[in-house]
């Protein structure tokens, strides 16, 4: 498969978190829990998780239609990947150092999805980390 292939199934990997996150807040009981905080707290939880999700169907709108342009090497595509390299890095990093394995461990679903996360982080960071690599080399 070619880089650009692999920043494709990226941006479906995007597309699938924004589908994802719809289905969130009831698997998680969001509204039962956050119905214990303040509303100033609640609604930044509120517009933070809806900017989140904006931002992910952006990243997949940019790789779904333009991964060929972001593998052409210029100072924009260098900036986007280096920049979008970096965001997921530190997302595969907060997986594995931030979430305490008290909410997976002995958790047959809670394992799988952080063991599914996890792959899933590392394919995206390598791919648009290679991607960086062959814009900044070229």
């Amino acid at each position: 498969m070619t880089l650009l292939t692999h920043l494709r199934i990226v941006g479906i990997i995007m597309a699938i978190l924004v589908v994802v996150n719809f289905f969130v807040p009831a698997r998680l009981r969001w509204r039962e829990e956050l119905a214990r905080v303040s509303l100033v707290n609640r609604q930044i939880f509120q517009v933070h998780t809806m900017f989140i999700v904006l931002i992910l169907a952006m990243f997949a709108v940019l790789l779904l239609t333009s991964a060929d342009a972001l593998l052409e090497p210029t100072r924009l595509s260098r900036l986007v990947l280096g920049g979008l390299t970096i965001f997921w890095g530190v997302r595969m990093l907060t997986q594995w150092f931030v979430y305490s394995p008290a909410i997976w461990r002995g958790d047959r679903f809670n394992t799988a999805m952080h063991g599914m996360f996890s792959v899933a982080w590392v394919y995206v960071t390598a791919v648009l980390g290679a991607a960086f690599w062959s814009v900044v080399t070229h």
